[in-house]
Formats: C-alpha cells, structure tokens, sequence
C-alpha cells in the first residue's frame, strides 16, 4: 500500500493497454485493477482493451497527449512497441509506461531490474530508458519507428516469421527454428561511405538478452546512450548454428556499441522490431539512432 497515496501525485490516473483476445486475460486485468486501486488510492483507473493491430499505438498515443497518465500495456514485446510508439508520437508528452509481461516472447521485461509494478509506484521508481530510433528512407518518403529492445536483420525476422507459421510451443518452435537456419540466405548491405558487406545476421540491441535467441551482449540496462551491434558475417549454415547455440548457452560476450548504425539494403530485407516484423524494400536507407533518456519508464 502506497504510503498516504503519494505515489499518486506522480500521474493523474493510469490506463491499462490490453488485447482482451489472450487467454485467462479477464482476470488477469481485474487482479491488476485491483492492484492498482490498492497501491494508488484514489487514483482513476481506466481499462482500454484493443480491437485490432496497432490499436495499442492510436490509445497510448490519446492518452500521451493529455495530462500525465501512467500507461501499463499488458503486453508481450509487440504490444509494449505499440504503446510506446503511441507516446513518442507526441512531443513532450508526460506519460509515464510500464510493461506486465503478457506474451509469447517479453525480452524487454526481462532485462529491466527485477521488482513488481508495486514496488516500482511504492518506491516511485520512475526513470528514462533509451529506444531505438530507427528511420527508413526510400523513394523521397521517410518513415520513423522506435524499438524499446532491438533492431535484427537477417536471422531473427526469419526465426519469427518460420515460429509464426508454425506454431507455437517448445516442439514445434524449434522445429521451425531448424527449418529457418536451413532456408536462411544472406543479405548485403551498402554503407554510407560505399563499402558492401554480407550478412546471415544484424542484431542492434538495446537489452541484452533475447528470450528466443538467449544473451547477445553484456549490456544489462538501456540507459547509457549506446546500443550493441552483433553481427554474423556471412559464413554459411554451420557457422550460424554454432552462433546460436552459443547464444543460448554461454551467451555472446561482449559486443561493439555505438551510438548510431546506418546503411542501405541491396535488396529487400525483413526487419524485426521488438518482436514485430516489418519487410523492408531494397535501396532503402536505414539510420538506427539511441534516443537517450527518451522513454519515461516505471
């Protein structure tokens, strides 16, 4: 219980972000509100369930343009993009975001201190995270997205799209995962100062662990400006397996940061964003860029 209510003064009420469609996700919405009437007395609570992809980012992008809400996206890694999509859509905004882990994959959950959401109101542990902000350039058109985790090329959009239409669940996952390594093709991209070079997989990562793919750098926060860059030159199927598989086992190890990546694709290319793929068309310009302190996070 909030001590006199005063973590309430942080926010003029909360708004819980949810796909009513997930299973056991009723009660799992009326435990929160519950939760959320105890640790802020007083304070209103307003439910928004979506109603169909990318309705997360229009709701957080409303609330984000009033007063000072704090937003909680019951979510797995896509739905907490939506969301915070929908509040850098809105210069200056004073909302305030958190994720309760509702997904298949929740990397960005994982790697952020381990405490409940009733803690983080009692302790009023609000803090700015960097995103990724990532801008796609092609045909006189110009399109920015933000990652809250990680950017991948090659490797990880495919091990999506093969988990997707295979199924979920432990078997039939790495079914998937075996049957993507073995279609996996290389993809080239163009750097600004015209040097090509030849990828299996590009991973920019904000977090340090991926909870389909395991460690990939020992970054452990995303707040110091930077982002990692893994990358597996192209080398052919054995090479990528043993990758992987280190990847779930010892982990990467340490990885380059830089504060920006750019390039051009060859080709066209999937890209993965938080969990979300999106295909990207070739002669398309590409600018990752850490955000520093850009999300206000609980």
């Amino acid at each position: 219980m909030a001590d006199d209510g005063a973590p309430a003064a942080l926010f003029d009420r909360a708004v819980v972000i949810f796909n009513p469609g997930r299973a056991g996700m009723d009660a799992r919405i009326e435990a929160l509100h519950q939760d959320l009437a105890a640790d802020l007395p007083g304070l209103p609570v307003e439910l928004l369930p979506t109603e169909y992809a990318g309705h997360a980012r229009v709701l957080a992008r409303t609330e984000a343009g009033r007063g000072a809400p704090l937003i909680v996206s019951v979510s797995g890694d896509g739905g907490y993009n939506e969301v915070v999509n929908g509040v850098m859509d809105v210069p200056g905004s004073k909302a305030v975001c958190t994720v309760i882990p509702a997904g298949n994959a929740n990397d960005h959950y994982r790697s952020l201190p381990a405490r409940t959401l009733s803690q983080a109101i009692r302790e009023k542990a609000v803090r700015p995270i960097d995103l990724l902000r990532v801008t796609f350039r092609s045909g006189g058109r110009e399109e920015v997205l933000y990652a809250h985790s990680y950017v991948g090329f090659g490797l990880t959009p495919l091990m999506a799209i093969g988990i997707e239409k295979g199924g979920k669940g432990k078997v039939l996952e790495l079914v998937s995962v075996a049957r993507t390594l073995r279609n996996l093709r290389p993809f080239e991209l163009v750097r600004d100062d015209g040097a090509t070079a030849k990828f299996d997989s590009l991973i920019l990562a904000n977090i340090s662990r991926m909870a389909k793919y395991g460690t990939v750098s020992e970054s452990h926060y995303p707040d110091d400006g930077r982002f990692e860059v893994v990358t597996l030159p192209h080398a052919g199927l054995m090479k990528m397996a043993l990758m992987t598989l280190r990847a779930v086992t010892l982990g990467l190890g340490e990885q380059p940061s830089v504060t920006s990546y750019a390039f051009s694709t060859r080709n066209a290319v999937p890209c993965q964003i938080d969990g979300e793929v999106v295909h990207i068309q070739a002669d398309t310009h590409v600018l990752v860029e850490s955000a520093k302190g850009a999300l206000a996070t609980l």
